[in-house]
C-alpha cells in the first residue's frame, strides 16, 4: 500500500500538501477524497490538541479494496501554507472542488470511478461537490440536513443535555448567551473577530451558518450512503430521514449504536469530555468495513488483498 506526496493547487494557487494511498497492484484505479471536519485539521483529521487519526484506518480499509484514497492538510495545518483562522467554509468548499479535479486528472485513477468522503463539516462539502460534480459515490459520515444555524442551535442543546446537572440547570441562560453570540458574529464583516474573549474565525462561522445542506441533497445525482451515530452529541441522527428524503434517488442510511461523532463507540453516556478517552481507541472497524464494502460495490472495485476478518458488524 504505498503512499505517493501529493500537491494539489488551489483556485488561489496555495499549495495543499497531502498523501495518496494506493492500492497494491497495477493502477488506475478507483479513488476517493476524504474530507475531515472542522478547525485545524492535517491530512490525518488531527488537530494541535485532539487527534482523530480517521485516515490511515480508512485508507487501509479502502486499498484492502482496491481503491486509492487522497487526504490533505488544510490550509495553515500541517505542511499547507496560510492561517486556518482566515479560511472561510466556502474556502474550504473550494479546495475540496479542487482536490477532487486533482485526483481525477491523475494516470493512476480511473476518472470514472471517483468519490468522496466527509466526516462532519467534509460531509457538508461533500454533498455540495456530489450537487455540482460528476462523482460516483459519495459518502456522508455525520453530516447534517438542516440550515447551518439550526444545526448549530441543535448541537449547542444536544451538548448542554449531556453536562451534569448544575449545568443542565442553566441551560435557559446557556441558551441566551449563546444566541447572542451568534448575533454578534453575523454582524461581523472581519475574517476574524473576538467573540466572548476568544478569537474566532468568524467568516468561516458567518457561511456554515448561512449554508442550508438541503439544497446542495436535494441536487445529488451519486449513489450516496449517510451514517451517523445514535449517541452524536454535534449532529442529529433523526437528519438521516432527511437526507434519505431528499436526495432524489435515495440514500442508504444507517443509524449505528453506540457510535459517537469521533467514530468510536461508546456504551456509556457520551459527552464532549469522553472524547479524549475515546480517540485513545480505533476508529470503529465495523464503520470502516461499511464504508470500504459499500464503495468497493459503488466504484466497481477489484479487491487488492483480502479484508481483514474479525471485524463487527457496523449496526
Amino acid at each position: 500500500m504505498p503512499d505517493i506526496d501529493m500537491t494539489v493547487t488551489a483556485d488561489d494557487g496555495t499549495p495543499l500538501a497531502g498523501t495518496l494511498t494506493l492500492p497494491a497492484g497495477p493502477g488506475p484505479h478507483p479513488a476517493v477524497l476524504l474530507l475531515h471536519g472542522s478547525g485545524p485539521l492535517d491530512r490525518d483529521g488531527n488537530a494541535p490538541k485532539l487527534r482523530m487519526d480517521l485516515a490511515r484506518p480508512v485508507a487501509e480499509a479502502l486499498a484492502a479494496r482496491g481503491i486509492a484514497t487522497l487526504r490533505y492538510d488544510r490550509r495553515g495545518s500541517g505542511a499547507t501554507p496560510g492561517d486556518w483562522r482566515t479560511a472561510g467554509f466556502t474556502d474550504n468548499r473550494r479546495d475540496a472542488a479542487a482536490a477532487v479535479r486533482a485526483l481525477a486528472d491523475r494516470a493512476d485513477v480511473r476518472a470514472d470511478a471517483v468519490g468522496v468522503i466527509g466526516h462532519s463539516e467534509g460531509a457538508l462539502h461533500a454533498m455540495s461537490l456530489a450537487a455540482r460534480t460528476d462523482l460516483r459515490a459519495v459518502v456522508l459520515l455525520a453530516g447534517f440536513a438542516d440550515a447551518g444555524e439550526d444545526a448549530f442551535r441543535w448541537q449547542g442543546r444536544s451538548v448542554v443535555a449531556s453536562m451534569p446537572a448544575p449545568v443542565r440547570l442553566l441551560r435557559r441562560p446557556l441558551a441566551g448567551l449563546g444566541g447572542l453570540v451568534l448575533a454578534r458574529v453575523k454582524r461581523t464583516r472581519t475574517d476574524v473577530a473576538r467573540v466572548a474573549g476568544s478569537k474566532v474565525n468568524a467568516r468561516w462561522l458567518r457561511e456554515l451558518l448561512a449554508h442550508d445542506s438541503r439544497d446542495d441533497l436535494a441536487a445529488i445525482d451519486a449513489p450516496v450512503l449517510a451514517v451517523t451515530g445514535d449517541k452524536d452529541l454535534q449532529v442529529d441522527p433523526d437528519d438521516l430521514k432527511e437526507i434519505a428524503r431528499l436526495v432524489p434517488g435515495g440514500a442508504e442510511t444507517h443509524r449505528v449504536a453506540d457510535l459517537t461523532h469521533v467514530l468510536r463507540r461508546d456504551p456509556g453516556r457520551p459527552t464532549l469530555n469522553g472524547y479524549r478517552r475515546l480517540l485513545r481507541e480505533p476508529v470503529d472497524a465495523g464503520l470502516l468495513d461499511l464504508v470500504a464494502e459499500w464503495l468497493a460495490r459503488r466504484l466497481d472495485a477489484a479487491p487488492a488483498a483480502s479484508p481483514a476478518e474479525g471485524r463487527t458488524t457496523a449496526s
